[in-house]
């Protein structure tokens, strides 16, 4: 039997990307504010046309910095925005804690906007091609479902400890747990290994990276296809969960089931992170399948308004998130390698402007819907998303096309 030397070292390689990116993903997501920075905003005497107005800033932010910064990434470094994102975040939850202010939250939500821009693009584009370089970029759908899955192991995570951390220390107490989250996640970014080229001499920077990218959009039909995909698949469910508690709480239980019905919603994303590995194969009609049954889950689960029903929530987003990763696959495939972190972020631009639309269209159905009604019709742009994949893989066969 035959050993192969370059096998170890590739192998090692993969261990330690891996490794580095659970950790990450875990930390990134484990922040106890989340389930309680609402009520730290309203207890600071905050109106709720005040608190619309810091999700706003936080929205915007994203979007004027979402393709700027992948496309820095892509002429300076991905795992200098990977460590630095997370500094911002903590600085902005510094602030929150020790001058609680209608300015100190909005000059937070810029910073945790800015900090999503500089690791949107980033993250993907840095693991695509650290997983290449080492001959296992066909482990990525696995290894980013597994990585979303830790995301989503966090965030139950800090569901479940938020409630007993605040009880102990108020907000001084979550907020620092957050802030120390943020740090260690800034520490373990520096251990990414990036083994790109230096930028040479001659090379004009990050806008001529942007230009040439989107040139590559405009040439590449198939590419514009897989950008479009992405907000497609991700952003209308993405935007649902702000509103998950309204909708677990509508079912008529007591407050303090709400964050246990969460964790179930919460379970099934999991699921479908983790079954990414196992379903990177489906093709155009697979994925349009999937799709398919996870709308109308949606629709059923939220149109039935009962806390049992809340299991098809569940399979929904599990379901969601199951295509958000396989879409980001497709998309990585497509891209040339000097430009990866440009386009990948192009397609979380549309998928944060798309995500802000849901927010207004949202707030517009439910003045004059309960909210199961409004979460059953969001169920209607999947199944307008399945049904242009298939016609679009018809198209395609029909004129010769793989």
């Amino acid at each position: 039997m035959t050993l192969s030397p370059a096998r170890v070292p590739a192998t090692a390689g993969v261990r330690r990307l891996t490794a580095t990116l659970y950790g990450y993903a875990f930390l990134d997501d484990f922040v106890l504010l989340y389930p309680v920075y609402a009520l730290l905003f309203s207890d600071t005497g905050l109106s709720v046309w005040q608190i619309s107005s810091l999700f706003a800033i936080w929205s915007l932010t994203g979007v004027l910095l979402e393709v700027p910064s992948g496309a820095w990434a892509d002429a300076v470094s991905r795992r200098v925005l990977l460590w630095l994102g997370p500094l911002l975040t903590a600085a902005g939850f510094t602030l929150w804690v020790l001058t609680p202010s209608y300015g100190a939250f909005a000059l937070g939500f810029f910073l945790w906007g800015a900090r999503g821009a500089l690791g949107s693009g980033a993250l993907e584009a840095l693991v695509y091609d650290e997983l290449e370089r080492l001959g296992a970029a066909g482990r990525y759908a696995r290894i980013m479902g597994r990585a979303r899955a830790a995301g989503h192991v966090a965030i139950m995570a800090a569901l479940a400890l938020a409630g007993p951390v605040f009880a102990w220390g108020g907000y001084p107490a979550v907020g620092a747990a957050s802030v120390l989250a943020c740090l260690a996640s800034a520490v373990t970014a520096t251990r990414f290994p990036e083994d790109r080229p230096a930028p040479e001499a001659g090379d004009e920077g990050w806008a001529a990276t942007l230009r040439d990218g989107l040139a590559e959009v405009r040439r590449d039909r198939s590419l514009r296809g897989a950008l479009l995909l992405v907000p497609a698949v991700g952003a209308v469910w993405e935007a649902l969960d702000e509103y998950t508690p309204l909708l677990v709480r509508d079912t008529g239980v007591g407050d303090a089931t709400v964050p246990y019905l969460l964790l179930l919603i919460w379970a099934g994303a999991m699921a479908g992170s983790l079954l990414a590995g196992r379903c990177e194969r489906l093709g155009t009609a697979g994925l349009a399948v999937v799709i398919t049954i996870a709308a109308l889950a949606l629709a059923l689960g939220a149109a039935a308004h009962t806390p049992l029903a809340l299991a098809l929530v569940a399979v929904a987003f599990g379901g969601f998130q199951l295509a958000t990763v396989l879409a980001d696959v497709r998309l990585q495939r497509r891209i040339d390698d000097t430009a990866r972190a440009t386009l990948t972020s192009v397609a979380g631009l549309g998928s944060d402007l798309a995500t802000v639309a849901v927010y207004g269209l949202y707030a517009a159905i439910e003045t004059r819907a309960a909210h199961s009604t409004t979460f059953t019709l969001f169920a209607t742009p999947y199944l307008m998303t399945a049904t242009l994949l298939v016609l679009g893989r018809a198209s395609r066969g029909r004129r010769g096309v793989p």
